[in-house]
């Protein structure tokens, strides 16, 4: 039997990369990723659809990010290669089932860029001044996508930087939260109310969590530096179990907090959710806050672009996505092109579709490549029937719970983002397909 895995090259191959993430370093990198941009703009639209007890969908969906957090550990172990869900799904499945892994991972960046873009324009500007949201929408990206052209200079300081920021605000809001209600002013009461006029308790839980997902998506980026981590198969799962649980540990008291010290109502209808925590506190500069909290939306939005943007390049330069965009500036050599059509791509998402719903467009994306991943990872244990002792190996019963998880969530997206992302999974099918016939005739 072919044993799948990657075959290790030597440390001074030329292709090697430079294996420098130590434990602690690939779990600052994974919370930085996980802990964004999120839970500033959907606490509110969480509460809208499970009530007060926001923190329920959050741990829910912690449960459920840490079922596929299983089956991408025990993937990253056994084969230890850039590369992440397509990857995986190759092996597993062939090259039209990668390149619809990889192209849903591309539009789930693309979606999520617009979906900050919108949350941007939201309530935690208007503490400075007050724009149309088209007019912020469209120079927010443009802005966004001359940074991306201009280049990316290696900076972990800048990186511990707005992670630091973004921690701070998240702490601030649970300290002030707190505080609300030691002086009598919350309502502990609302943190047990779940359910809405529209949804019994079971399913605001799932409804929650469908957008409570979207906070803990970012994990799944981290499979990329598995060549650049010092011996993965023991660093890796304690890294991403670490950051995820403490993302949502973080995240659940985020909820708490801000149901506690804010009328639900007051929640739903604003689209910057803890500046009301704030307000509602006093003493704190509404400004200040809403500074953080920009900066943390405006981080993502910049990540998740150059994500987006490189994925773009790296798929037209294999073949699989039209040759024009591996063009790149001359002086700069950046992926002017895959930047530009990328960031043209958000904003017509960002101009068309609200927070909520390009959220859960994200999740239904993310959740196509999860299937495909807890899927995969039992079609790879049963064909590599090679021991293999020296890498992360769940419970069979996680990945199938994983698999299961995937569909239950599916099933509470509602009718119009099915039909976004039907749209954006027959356009990756008609894609692969074509990759999938080029690589044939090339073999």
């Amino acid at each position: 039997m072919k044993d799948l895995r990657t075959t290790p090259q030597p440390p001074n191959a030329p292709t090697a990369l430079k294996k420098a993430l130590t434990t602690p370093l690939l779990y600052f990198f994974i919370l930085g990723d996980v802990l964004g941009a999120g839970v500033y703009v959907l606490v509110g639209q969480v509460a809208a659809d499970s009530g007060g007890a926001v923190w329920v969908p959050l741990v829910v969906a912690l449960c459920l990010a840490l079922l596929t957090a299983a089956s991408y550990a025990e993937l990253v172990t056994a084969y230890p290669r850039a590369g992440g869900a397509s990857h995986y799904a190759t092996l597993a499945y062939g090259p039209f089932a990668g390149f619809l892994a990889g192209f849903c991972m591309l539009a789930a960046g693309i979606v999520s860029v617009a979906a900050l873009a919108r949350g941007f324009a939201g309530d935690y500007l208007t503490e400075f001044v007050t724009l149309p949201v088209v007019l912020v929408v469209i120079v927010f990206l443009a802005a966004l996508a001359l940074l991306n052209a201009r280049g990316i200079r290696e900076s972990t300081r800048a990186n511990v930087v707005a992670t630091v920021i973004e921690v701070s605000g998240l702490l601030l809001v649970i300290g002030l939260g707190v505080w609300i209600v030691l002086r009598g002013d919350g309502d502990l009461g609302r943190l047990t109310q779940l359910g809405t006029d529209s949804h019994g308790p079971a399913a605001a839980v799932l409804s929650g969590a469908v957008l409570a997902y979207y906070s803990f998506v970012g994990f799944e980026t981290s499979v990329n530096v598995a060549e650049e981590t010092r011996d993965p198969r023991r660093s890796y799962p304690r890294a991403l179990f670490g950051a995820l649980i403490t993302a949502g540990a973080v995240y659940a008291l985020v909820g708490a907090a801000a149901a506690a010290a804010v009328p639900t109502e007051r929640l739903v209808s604003s689209s910057g959710p803890l500046l009301e925590v704030v307000r509602e506190a006093g003493g704190v500069p509404t400004e200040l806050f809403g500074a953080v909290a920009l900066v943390a939306v405006a981080n993502g939005a910049l990540l998740t672009g150059i994500m987006s943007s490189r994925l773009a390049y790296g798929m037209a330069r294999d073949g699989l996505l039209p040759g024009f965009l591996t063009k790149v500036l001359p002086g700069r050599r950046t992926p002017w092109a895959a930047i530009a059509v990328t960031a043209a791509l958000s904003l017509l998402l960002a101009l068309t579709g609200d927070v909520a719903t390009l959220a859960s467009t994200l999740v239904l994306l993310l959740l196509v490549v999860f299937f495909m991943v807890n899927t995969a990872t039992l079609v790879l244990r049963r064909r590599d029937t090679s021991a293999r002792p020296d890498h992360f190996r769940a419970p069979t019963v996680v990945p199938l719970l994983g698999a299961a998880s995937c569909v239950a969530l599916a099933t509470q997206i509602e009718r119009d983002v099915w039909l976004r992302g039907l749209i954006v999974l027959a356009v990756g099918a008609v894609c692969g397909a074509v990759a999938a016939g080029r690589l044939r005739r090339r073999a």
